[in-house]
């Protein structure tokens, strides 16, 4: 079977859109026979959706798969299930959250994504926030079903209860998996009769609770997911208790505005008057111009509009491509771990070149 291309979606059916919260739903499509190799996913990853808008464009957004992934030699997935949280504005979530039905189609691209956790042996824990479950919950659950001697803490942040997302499907966890399984709830704006008191979940509650909770020093893996206060305020207190960087797996979910650079249509300063993107993409090369301020991924889909990305704010790291040559500049990376980034990746969505030749590979 031909390996599926980087940027290709695939019409899939809506088998099912199930209210979750008042603000939640999840949304379920179906996988024919002969693409479900193309939809095979490791726990932990995420499809895009993309949706034509009225004036000819088209959006794209990113959504985790919380469903357990199939095991390796099993058959790839007869369905999808994702977690779609309303957001203000938000027009794919608006759709599936108000129009969306079963029966509708929806184009998707093949999983992505390397916030992941291979089920094996070990003791390891979440910190989630709001709809960061979504992810974890595959993690969990296909861990627990597939690693006999593996353990696995979540300790997740919500509003209220009412918010709280796929509230049955971590206690169905619980109820299966009562001594390898440990859940922290806190909430923030509602007061438990049992378990922590509400507050958030920073820095300062998380350096101390978490060693009250946990043998910080025997988790083989830490992963932190949500928005941007939460993945960053638990990660300093990670650091802080002395966990090592290669421990530690984030995935942002929303940024807020103000929490980095926002990517800038200017030239950065240093940049050449002209430049020229060569980029290899699913075995075919080609190289284009790059227009004054554009960042490279921009200069590719003029070209190979089959170049892949998500959202375009360097979080998702759908657009994530190996530098081959040259010299680039990231605007914002909430996508790339440290290692990824030393090895030679970059985001291609918020790199502008600093030489006249850069070079990129997707297919790496």
């Amino acid at each position: 079977m031909a390996a599926a291309r980087h940027g290709a979606f695939h019409p899939l059916r809506v088998v099912s859109v199930d209210p979750l919260t008042d603000d939640s739903v999840a949304v379920a499509f179906a996988v024919p026979p002969e693409l479900r190799e193309t939809y095979r996913y490791a726990p932990g990853q995420h499809i895009a959706v993309r949706r034509p808008t009225r004036d000819g464009g088209e959006i794209r957004r990113t959504y985790s798969l919380c469903a357990p992934a199939p095991a390796p030699g099993a058959p790839g997935p007869a369905e999808l299930r994702v977690g779609v949280r309303l957001v203000d504005g938000g027009e794919f979530s608006t759709y599936a959250f108000k129009e969306l039905a079963a029966g509708d189609t929806v184009e998707v691209m093949a999983p992505a994504g390397r916030f992941v956790l291979e089920p094996r042996a070990g003791h390891f824990t979440a910190i989630v926030g709001g709809s960061g479950i979504t992810p974890v919950l595959s993690i969990a659950s296909t861990l627990l079903a597939r690693a006999p001697e593996a353990r696995f803490c979540l300790i997740r942040s919500d509003r209220t209860t009412a918010s709280t997302m796929f509230l049955e499907e971590v206690a169905d966890l619980k109820d299966r998996f009562p001594d390898r399984f440990q859940l922290v709830h806190a909430l923030s704006r509602e007061e438990q009769q049992a378990g922590l008191p509400s507050g958030r979940l920073d820095e300062e509650r998380l350096a101390r609770l978490l060693p009250a909770l946990l043998p910080v020093e025997e988790i083989g893996g830490w992963f932190l997911c949500g928005p941007f206060g939460l993945v960053r305020g638990a990660e300093r207190a990670l650091r802080g208790l002395g966990v090592g960087r290669d421990r530690i797996h984030q995935e942002i979910f929303h940024v807020e505005s103000g929490a980095a650079g926002e990517p800038g249509r200017a030239a950065p300063a240093g940049s050449p008057a002209r430049s020229t993107v060569t980029a290899q993409l699913d075995g075919r090369g080609g190289s284009w111009p790059v227009r004054e301020g554009e960042t490279l991924l921009e200069a590719v889909l003029r070209n190979r509009p089959d170049a892949p990305y998500a959202c375009k704010g360097g979080v998702c790291g759908t657009c994530r491509a190996f530098l081959v040559r040259g010299e680039v500049r990231m605007d914002r990376n909430f996508a790339l771990e440290p290692e990824e980034i030393e090895s030679g990746h970059v985001l291609a969505c918020q790199s502008h070149p600093l030489t006249e030749e850069v070079e990129l590979d997707f297919d790496r």
